[in-house]
């Protein structure tokens, strides 16, 4: 019949999925064990048993074997006024069969006159039973749903022996029982928006206070009872992307759902039809039954009474086996009502959100959903410990404690630098989080943080006292209100950089004593870009504001921030800035930088700006510069930037700006230095490299006050000798040109540093090089070869200033 390793198999599918299997599952897969025992005791009894004895009538009646106990008459001549006639005629044939006669005619009898019912009892036993088995596992075998199955059980059981697992939850008991908060730990607070830590936050304070204490008394712990390995933290953390994937593919459908509902139907169905035909035929199981042979000639007789053995116990099994197929019933029927009566396809976390600090679980559907309400009939602690891996502060949490174990304090204190304005600074770059040890580097001045998904500012930033800059690339920070109140008060330089202008975060309007803002990304955004920014009217401090954007033209907001702001820097990424009046109010500028704005000319509102001191517009569309001449207003200004334009020649009027100190025209199509720029006697930084100059005029010898000439990639082939009368040259730029000689004079420029040569027609060097002592060989930019033409002592001499400077 039925090997047992089979009925072990539909005993218990495998293990794995006993949590699936609803009491009711469980319940029929026993009945139906009980079902499959029956009908292999049935067919052991009809293999091992005679399955019919009959034996010879000699007396028969026209419906059968003659009964004793019956009356008759005779019905012809011998037998006058009889029924009964003889069963043969004495003839000569005896009337005992042999063996194989008798067994003949039981076959036959039992082939053509015993009741089908009762013939394949057992076998169809048998194959109910194992239609319903089918129906309850067939879920587990499809491959639709069975690979789903697999991956949910898989994951579901990594979910519950985690150690991450009964850390969360241990913790949500400590946070129900200590609500009080520390500066360290990350809370539940996490998920809350960061529109309200934009708040008034003066109420927190004494938080802030509180807090403050605690780090100079030295009682703030961020260490946790029951830390995980770093190898169990990565488990977790693999496993909270195994349960996002998992979630996002079965949540797509509900095949799952309707393949169960299925079979269910089926097996009600057949519940039914089983039960009512079982019950119909059950009464056609007779233990005695008359049978007619037509082949008289081989036996002798004609009728037969014979008996069926099995047929009071296939009675009693058949009357067992009813009960069991109704009991199997209304457990489908059940089922079927537990899955009518509600949704199933909707599943709620409420309870488990309320019980614990985990508020952010969110609710499943469809398969995802089923599965679960599976789950709870087998055990509902299954679900509360899956869904910690479906908190996203859950996730955080972990995140926070693998960065921890990472970055240690000392690793962190490694990758501190001085950058240069010789601040103490700390770059950390795509992280998952910001280690909590951070906040114990109290040194730290600049902390950047660099294309981190997800960054929560913490009340421990008041341990760094010294930090005054933060920068913020592609990471999106939320802020908790101490923290907020503690970078009101002490942040001063704030860097943003995002792709899309939603990204900048609405708190850093309520930074009062801000004093450097720099906004880098798209504000091109019409419906939404002047709600971000119009915050910035609430920056009463503001001194500088830098926007690398592509703005068409200047918001009013930044006009009305510019009535207090000293220095404004618009890089515009080569979008044509129009409307640039407004400048007009922006009276106490005192640097403008108006980089890439495609401009034509110098806008008309900067000579109203009597405060400027320095004015940029680099990489422009400049072709001519005429305007200059009304810069001559500007008398506080000492640096003109009009590098990386198309400028092909300098004004005369550039003489008037005798205030200036530094000029930039580098990356231009000059080809005359007119000698009215030599008028402007301040001049300590003069740049015309990358021009098409082919001469330096004699004036030159005026700017007594010039540190810094560059002329490299020109086309000039002599120096002027008056060049060597700017006595405080520090560095001369003459690379890549057409020099033939350097004049020996150059050794009367005693305070040169530096001094570029390479790329010229030199043949040697003069040795009055030698003279100019603090030249190094660091310093000194040419071929080695037209080094080597140095006398031995200067090449000595230079080289020796090199190491005395290490």
């Amino acid at each position: 019949m039925i090997p047992v390793t089979e009925l072990r198999y539909f005993a218990d599918t495998q293990p794995a999925y006993r949590i699936l299997k609803p009491w009711w599952d469980v319940f029929t897969d026993y009945i139906s064990i009980v079902m499959l025992m029956i009908a292999v005791f049935g067919g052991t009894l009809q293999v091992t048993q005679d399955k019919m004895i009959c034996l010879p009538c000699k007396w028969v009646t026209k419906d059968g074997c003659y009964d004793s106990s019956e009356a008759w008459t005779p019905i012809d001549s011998q037998y006058p006024n009889s029924s009964i006639t003889p069963a043969f005629e004495p003839t000569g044939i005896k009337y005992d069969l042999d063996r194989h006669q008798y067994n003949y005619v039981d076959a036959v009898c039992y082939e053509n006159r015993l009741h089908w019912f009762a013939k394949y009892f057992p076998y169809l036993v048998l194959l109910h039973t194992l239609i319903f088995l089918a129906c309850s596992n067939f879920w587990f075998k499809f491959p639709r749903t069975s690979s789903k199955l697999e991956h949910f059980v898989s994951i579901l059981l990594k979910c519950f022996d985690s150690p991450w697992t009964t850390r969360a939850l241990s913790e949500t008991v400590v946070e129900e029982s200590d609500p009080k908060p520390t500066a360290g730990k990350m809370n539940g607070s996490m998920d809350k928006k960061s529109s309200t830590a934009s708040e008034d936050v003066e109420a927190n304070l004494p938080m802030l206070q509180r807090s403050k204490s605690r780090v100079e008394q030295g009682i703030v712990d961020r260490s946790e009872t029951g830390v995980l390995d770093k190898k169990e933290g990565e488990q977790a953390k693999a496993l909270f992307e195994k349960v996002k994937k998992f979630r996002t593919h079965v949540e797509e459908g509900d095949i799952v759902y309707r393949l169960y509902m299925r079979q269910t139907i089926i097996k009600v169905i057949k519940f039914i039809g089983i039960l009512c035909y079982t019950v119909y035929y059950v009464n056609s199981i007779t233990f005695d039954l008359d049978c007619k042979v037509d082949i008289q000639s081989l036996t002798g007789y004609q009728m037969y009474r014979c008996a069926h053995p099995l047929a009071t116990l296939f009675k009693i099994l058949a009357s067992f086996y009813i009960s069991l197929v109704g009991f199997y019933g209304l457990v489908s029927v059940y089922t079927l009502w537990w899955m009518l009566r509600r949704s199933l396809k909707k599943y709620s976390f409420e309870s488990i959100r309320e019980e614990s600090s985990y508020s952010d679980i969110p609710d499943v559907k469809n398969d995802f959903a089923f599965m679960l309400h599976l789950i709870d009939q087998y055990d509902p602690l299954y679900s509360k410990r899956f869904a910690v891996f479906l908190s996203e502060v859950s996730e955080n949490k972990l995140r926070q404690l693998n960065l921890n174990h990472e970055w240690t304090l000392e690793k962190l204190r490694q990758r501190i630098t001085k950058n240069s304005q010789d601040k103490l600074e700390l770059h950390l770059f795509m992280l998952s989080g910001i280690p909590d040890t951070v906040f114990d580097l109290v040194e730290l001045e600049v902390l950047k943080l660099e294309l981190i998904p997800d960054v929560t500012i913490p009340p421990s930033i008041a341990q760094l006292t010294d930090l005054k800059e933060l920068w913020l690339y592609h990471t999106a920070a939320r802020i908790e209100a101490p923290a907020l109140a503690f970078l009101r008060e002490n942040l001063k330089s704030l860097h943003i950089k995002f792709t899309d202008i939603k990204e900048i975060p609405l708190w850093i309007y309520s930074l009062k004593t801000l004093e450097e803002l720099h906004l880098t990304g798209n504000l091109s955004a019409e419906n939404n870009r002047y709600i971000v920014i119009d915050g910035l009217r609430e920056l009463k401090r503001l001194k500088v504001l830098r926007l690398k954007s592509n703005l068409t033209k200047l918001p009013q907001v930044v006009t009305d921030v510019g009535v207090h702001l000293q220095k404004l820097s618009i890089n515009n990424e080569g979008t044509k800035l129009l409307v640039l009046n407004s400048l007009k109010k922006m009276v106490h500028l005192t640097e403008l930088e108006l980089v890439r704005c495609d401009l034509e000319r110098i806008p008309h509102a900067i000579f109203s700006l009597h405060n400027l001191q320095e004015i940029d517009l680099k990489d422009n569309n400049l072709n001519t510069i005429e305007e200059i001449i009304s810069l001559q207003h500007l008398h506080r200004l000492t640096c003109l930037k009009l590098w990386y334009n198309h400028i092909s020649y300098i004004p005369i009027h550039i003489g008037s700006l005798i205030s200036l100190e530094r000029l930039y025209l580098n990356r231009n199509k000059i080809d005359k230095i007119p000698a009215q720029l030599c008028y402007c006697r301040r001049l300590r930084y003069l740049d015309l490299s990358h021009n098409d100059l082919s001469n330096i005029p004699p004036e030159i010898g005026q700017l007594q006050n010039l540190q810094y000439f560059a002329v490299t990639a020109n086309h000039i082939e002599k120096l002027p000798p008056e060049l060597f009368q700017c006595k405080k040259l520090r560095t001369l730029n003459l690379g890549n040109n057409t020099l033939n000689s350097l004049p020996s004079r150059v050794g009367e420029l005693t305070n040169l540093t530096q001094l570029e040569l390479r790329g010229n027609r030199l043949e040697c060097l003069p040795v009055e090089l030698g003279e100019c002592h603090l030249l190094k060989r660091s310093g000194l930019v040419v071929e080695e070869e037209l080094f080597n033409t140095l006398p031995l002592e200067v090449k000595e001499k230079l080289a020796r200033a090199d190491k005395e400077q290490i």
